[in-house]
């Protein structure tokens, strides 16, 4: 879910470029900007962990993500089965246990959605300081991973209204995410999510993203 360092914001993400091992951060804004070109598809296991601070309580599920282009299909598993499915300006929510599906329109915010849902899937160095104020944190070890991990601050309010800041692992083999987190702005909760058995650029038709229900689903556009 960007032209390199724009004119004013230099001084003020200088701290940003120090020297992190081999890495600094232009060289991984360079290296994204040359990935993305590569990239067009993904598929991977997926784990996602809500952190509810006021009552201390975590909450993890798992599934498996596709991604092909503005096309993302996620799949969590049982007790809280659901699939999601984006295609293009279209978001639908399937719950089998209540045989509902919502469908959402996308297009008035789909810019913001991409931010989001695509995070990391081929985007380039350029898109990511059009839309974050960006930092390298450093080059931890996650999952026997080497990965470079950049901080993400939203330059946009509307953004900023949801989510006060992003950290992503990014895989420096593939150039993939590892892991996110996601802090949600005044709660103080976050939720993370970790990628394995990340596959780069399979074979995926666009049958997979096509939007199909079992007979008798409800079909429901909710408002807002």
């Amino acid at each position: 879910m960007c032209a390199l360092i724009l004119g004013g914001w230099l001084q003020a993400s200088s701290a940003a470029n120090q020297v992190h091992g081999n890495l600094n951060l232009d060289g991984v804004l360079r290296l994204l900007d040359r990935e993305s070109k590569e990239f067009h598809s993904l598929a991977a296991d997926v784990e996602r962990t809500k952190v509810t601070v006021v009552v201390n309580d975590k909450s993890t599920e798992t599934g498996s993500i596709l991604v092909h282009g503005d096309k993302m299909l996620l799949e969590m598993k049982a007790p809280d089965s659901r699939t999601i499915l984006r295609t293009g300006d279209n978001l639908y929510v399937y719950t089998p246990g209540l045989k509902r599906v919502e469908e959402y329109n996308l297009a008035q915010h789909r810019s913001l959605v991409d931010q989001y849902l695509l995070l990391g899937f081929g985007t380039s160095g350029r898109d990511l300081e059009k839309a974050y104020l960006v930092t390298l944190l450093g080059e931890p070890t996650l999952d026997d991973k080497k990965t470079a991990e950049l901080e993400l601050t939203p330059k946009s309010q509307e953004a900023r209204n949801q989510i006060s800041k992003i950290q992503i692992w990014l895989d420096e083999t593939t150039w993939l995410p590892v892991q996110q987190r996601f802090d949600e702005t005044g709660s103080g909760d976050y939720f993370v999510i970790r990628y394995s058995k990340v596959v780069r650029n399979p074979d995926l038709g666009d049958a997979k993203f096509k939007p199909h229900w079992p007979k008798g689903t409800e079909k429901v556009k909710p408002q807002g």
